[in-house]
Order: C-alpha cells, then sequence, then structure tokens
C-alpha cells in the first residue's frame, strides 16, 4: 500500500509512496522510557587532605560503604531524567528596523531530579544526607548536638562535587544502541520531603536533586562482526563478542571490540 505522490490533499512530498512495510519499521522501532541505568562510581580519595576531612569519612560513619552507593543504589533507581539544556539568549533592536533578534550567549544547563525506592535500613537516606552534610562541614562542626554556637561553612566545591561520577545510560531492550551521558561536576542540590503517614503502606521513595556543570552524551551502536572468507559477509556472534562504534559530541567514531 503506498499513497500516490499526485494526490491533490497532501502535497507534501515526504509521504509520497511510502509504504507500510516502511511504516511498520519505523514505527516498530521507537525508543521506550523503561530501559536505563543510572551509575554512580567511587569518590577519589584527594591527595594529602586528612582522612577524617574527606567525604569517605562521612559515608563511614553514616555505615554506607562504597558496594552501596556503586552498585546497589543505582538499581533502585526507579525515576531518572535524561539531562537536557538550554541556550540563553539577549535581544537585539536596533540590526533592522521593526525586527527584533535574539542570540545565544550561554547555554543552561538545568537540574536533573532522581527518584530512588528506599531500603528498609535507610542506607539510600544516609547516603545523600552524608554526601550534603559533608558538602556543608567546611566548619567541622557537628550538627547533630543542636549547641548553641554552630554555624555552616561550605567546603571547597571540588571535594564535594562528583567529577566525571554520575552516568546516565539510556538503552533498549535489544541493547543494540545507547546513549551515555556524563555529568561533569555533580552534587547533590536538594533532598525533597518525603511524606509520611498512617493509612495503607506504600513504598517509600526518596527523590533527590543534582546540579552539574555541563553534560556530555555519546552514542554507542553495537554490532555483529562479518567476516568474508569468499561466499560473502557472514556474522559470526560467538567470535570476539561485539564491535563497539562509539560517537561522541565532538562527532568523532572510535571502535572497540567488546569480548
Amino acid at each position: 500500500m503506498s499513497i500516490p505522490s499526485s494526490s491533490p490533499d497532501l502535497g507534501i512530498s515526504a509521504f509520497a509512496n511510502v509504504g507500510m512495510n516502511k511504516v511498520k519499521t519505523l514505527f516498530g522501532n521507537l525508543a521506550t522510557t523503561n530501559y536505563y541505568q543510572l551509575q554512580i562510581s567511587e569518590f577519589p580519595i584527594p591527595p594529602n587532605v586528612d582522612r577524617d576531612r574527606t567525604i569517605q569519612k562521612f559515608f563511614s560513619d553514616a555505615n554506607v560503604n562504597k558496594d552501596f552507593y556503586t552498585r546497589d543504589l543505582n538499581l533502585l533507581c526507579s525515576d531518572a531524567v535524561i539531562p537536557a539544556s538550554a541556550f540563553a539568549t539577549s535581544e537585539v533592536k536596533d540590526n533592522f528596523m521593526g525586527l527584533t533578534e535574539e542570540f545565544a550567549h550561554s547555554r543552561i544547563y538545568t537540574d536533573i531530579e532522581m527518584t530512588f525506592y528506599a531500603d528498609k535500613n535507610y542506607k539510600v537516606n544516609r547516603f545523600f544526607e552524608a554526601w550534603m552534610d559533608y558538602s556543608s562541614n567546611g566548619s567541622g562542626v557537628s550538627m547533630s548536638s543542636f549547641d548553641p554556637g554552630y554555624y555552616r561553612r561550605m567546603n571547597y566545591p571540588g571535594s564535594y562535587k562528583h567529577k566525571q561520577g554520575v552516568t546516565i545510560v539510556k538503552f533498549e531492550k535489544d541493547a543494540h544502541a545507547l546513549l551515555r551521558y556524563k555529568l561533569r561536576n555533580a552534587f547533590v542540590k536538594s533532598i525533597t520531603s518525603t511524606p509520611v503517614s498512617y493509612g495503607q503502606g506504600e513504598i517509600m521513595k526518596v527523590s533527590v536533586t543534582f546540579n552539574y556543570d555541563y553534560y556530555s552524551v555519546s552514542y554507542e551502536e553495537y554490532v555483529t562482526p562479518k567476516f568474508d572468507f569468499g561466499g560473502g559477509p557472514q556474522e559470526f556472534k560467538g567470535l570476539d563478542g561485539k564491535v563497539r562504534k562509539v560517537k561522541g559530541t565532538n562527532d568523532k567514531t572510535f571502535q572497540t571490540t567488546m569480548s
């Protein structure tokens, strides 16, 4: 079945001669929202810094280890957001009479919010609270005792911002292709209040807002290697795994073999 190009009702040539097989192929390969993965890597230990003044000490005091926030926490992420950006513009009204123009001068990266299932030991809550406590504990004064002389002082951004440690991977069921978003200098900006009430119990969730400087995105496509031994190209899925083609924001493509 095809749409005749001479149809008087459709003057758009893009719809001409579109077969049903093409339509089925196009709309049968749409991306879905329920295949993704959050990846938070280990926080690096800064050199020449007292162990008691590191973020690792705060995680340890909260009884949260590296295995939890680099593995379990990622699996507990129930809702994530693919980051986005927008341009900040300025208006110019004097170049042409009666015409207002806009020009971009900055790129703005919006905050993203992620939601996590809360475990029974509340490690999710403790992890994010410890991250925020460390960010605002430059004074070294404990806030737990409610002393009258307490005060807040922020730590240096380089100590609480995760340089390249927060990544959002979007993929599909067949894992043929994926998008990898890496957040530069991400940190916890806020933790949303969690309502609790009597009545029928529901799964408790914790929503966290992340701020970051900017993000980079890379496109990775996994294809099965083909070899030609004289009878035409043949696929060998079990040979050297799959080949990964990566295309980043700089439009450069490189290829690695996945075993």
